[in-house]
């Protein structure tokens, strides 16, 4: 099986910067992206950016030029940094891995935890 697990979430003041760490882990074939998404109380689930095996990088609108994703080991590893955060950008953040595991091989979405992000004075 794969594992997903997110870490670098805390509690930061306004205008602050973090970055977020992804690692998949576990019997795999391969990975085809990586992907963050967040979820604040009461609201869905938002897409935040992604990276695929290529390097091709997207991101939500509402992150565009404060966020970059970026990512080593053939995007086993992914990082978020996140500059010049704001309140509404506290939520949790979740880790997406879209992996072939070593015996099915059938791409599939694998999911951390989360990790919190409070952007708080």
């Amino acid at each position: 099986q794969v594992q997903v697990v997110e870490s670098g979430g805390g509690l930061v003041q306004p205008g602050g910067s973090l970055r977020l760490s992804c690692a998949a882990s576990g019997s795999i074939f391969g990975i085809s992206a990586m992907l963050w998404y967040r979820q604040a109380p009461g609201k869905q689930r938002e897409f935040v950016a992604g990276i695929t095996s290529g390097g091709t990088t997207n991101y939500g609108d509402s992150v565009k030029g404060r966020f970059t994703i970026s990512s080593i080991n053939a995007v086993n590893t992914t990082y978020l940094q996140m500059n010049n955060l704001k309140p509404e950008d506290t939520a949790a953040y979740y880790c997406n891995s879209k992996a072939r595991p070593g015996e099915s091989r059938r791409l599939t979405d694998f999911w951390g935890q989360g990790t919190q992000v409070t952007v708080s004075s």
